[in-house]
């Protein structure tokens, strides 16, 4: 796994941080769903999307630091 280091403490919420969720692109990102015609959930949804889109990501940046070393 991909190492990734804080200075929280486990369990501790960080204290006036941002998020790494930006909640205008994710109101945006809703909108153009539901005016293109894109369901929310179920199959094909902007979340079953979304979701891939994130997991490969995750998968790919793993794959990557595996084999840097």
């Amino acid at each position: 796994m991909t190492d990734v280091t804080s200075d929280i403490e486990a369990g501790e919420a960080p204290v006036g941080a941002t998020s790494a969720v930006d909640d205008g692109l994710v109101a945006e990102l809703v909108a153009r769903a539901q005016a293109g015609g894109v369901k929310l959930t179920g199959e094909g949804g902007l979340l079953q999307q979304l979701t891939k889109r994130v997991l490969e990501s995750v998968l790919e940046g793993e794959l990557t630091d595996h084999l840097a070393r």
